[in-house]
């Protein structure tokens, strides 16, 4: 039998806790003779879904609730206990293979889990935990959608209309979110809400090392103008257009200017070969997949995002807590972080994005930007901020307005 482990959820944490008035008032007026509990269901860890769920686990510091976090695939991970900021968390530790289709001993392993506390209510992460809360529990289940397209499929949109009554979905972005309610017309706009994905920035501002050591590490020389761009190479993030902006944009640019690259996928081959065609690769550093990137983004003179489909774009806060110019392209989750605050091009524009670079290359003072980032950060991507749009989403007063279900 698989066992919780439990930790101290808060420990170390920068900001302070909510005041109660953060909370809607049906919940004070409603608050609990026990201890109520919030299941967090996470299909993974990997990548930027332990963050995922320490943002979701830090929504309740300063309620009644207490947090516990599952995770449907990946192995048990003392890191991961820690990471996952909740008062306790338990690893089911199927394979992805395993979890292909309806899994009914996954589905009995957590009603189980939901008969051992006073759980009022459950977030989910991504359509098979989804899935999963519906079938296996009895409880108000707030789906979290992190990409597009999750109920392009027929059997997805009839399954979400059967549990509509106790089924609200948030997207991580306004992009997300309308992507949601065309796929699922007829729903009330409040039970498809955004969101954002949100940093606790203190917290990456001190993993986040000097620019000498950061251009060290990644091999890049001190004095050159740098650009750069993380994330998978793959045809969403459209490094192709980057790699050609860049070359249009390159006589202009100060001497010595280089593109760094950090990820890996299934394009690096191509990537390479378009910046040998265009005559750029002695200028363009492919950097591999780096562990923890957003350690290295002071390394950066001009972050670069140029996807298509962008659900949000997480680099983009890291980028902003490093106080690193963005230019982005003008579509998905990212228009709508850099809005006002970063540059925009059309996307596939490699002319527009050659401009820009050209135009950021020139600003006598690069930095000039870091105030507003800075507050954008505060007021709508820090873990307060998150708290407090949360509490005031309109869909809680369906599904717990009463202590538990």
């Amino acid at each position: 039998m698989r066992s919780w482990k439990t930790g101290r959820a808060h420990e170390g944490k920068h900001e302070s806790s909510p005041r109660s008035c953060t909370m809607p008032s049906y919940m004070r007026h409603n608050a609990p003779t026990t201890t109520p509990w919030v299941l967090q269901f996470c299909h993974g860890y990997d990548g930027p879904f332990l963050d995922c769920a320490r943002q979701y686990a830090s929504l309740f510091q300063g309620t009644p609730y207490k947090v516990a976090t599952v995770y449907l695939t990946g192995a048990e991970n003392a890191a991961v206990v820690r990471g996952s900021a909740s008062d306790a968390v338990m690893f089911l530790q199927y394979t992805s293979a395993e979890v292909r289709g309806l899994k009914l001993k996954a589905i009995r392993e957590i009603r189980r889990i939901v008969a051992e506390r006073d759980f009022a209510f459950c977030i989910a992460h991504r359509f098979k935990p989804i899935y999963g809360a519906l079938l296996g529990t009895d409880l108000p289940v707030i789906g979290v959608h992190h990409a597009f397209g999750d109920y392009q499929r027929l059997s997805r949109r009839l399954f979400a209309r059967v549990f509509r009554h106790r089924l609200a979905l948030l997207g991580v972005s306004n992009a997300v979110r309308d992507d949601l309610r065309a796929a699922l017309p007829g729903w009330l706009p409040s039970r498809i809400e955004t969101l954002y994905n949100r940093i606790d920035i203190e917290a990456v501002q001190a993993e986040q090392i000097s620019r000498p050591e950061a251009r060290a590490a990644l091999g890049l020389p001190l004095e050159s103008w740098v650009i750069g761009n993380v994330g998978r190479l793959h045809p969403d993030k459209d490094q192709a257009t980057l790699l050609r902006g860049f070359a249009q944009a390159l006589p202009y640019l100060p001497p010595g200017s280089l593109l760094a690259i950090l990820g890996e996928g299934r394009l690096e081959s191509a990537l390479k070969a378009l910046a040998a065609e265009l005559g750029i690769a002695e200028s363009v550093r492919f950097c591999g997949q780096i562990s923890h990137a957003r350690r290295y983004f002071k390394a950066f003179d001009l972050f670069a995002l140029s996807s298509d489909r962008e659900p949000f774009g997480m680099v983009l806060l890291e980028a902003m807590a490093a106080a690193v110019p963005l230019i982005v392209s003008d579509c998905g989750g990212g228009r709508e972080v850099a809005d006002g605050i970063g540059d925009l091009f059309p996307f596939q524009d490699a002319k527009a994005l050659a401009h820009g670079l050209i135009t950021q290359s020139r600003r006598a003072t690069p930095t000039e930007g870091a105030t507003p980032m800075r507050d954008r950060l505060q007021q709508q991507f820090s873990d307060a901020a998150g708290r407090e749009a949360f509490w005031r989403l309109p869909m809680l007063s369906g599904l717990i307005g009463r202590p538990s279900c």
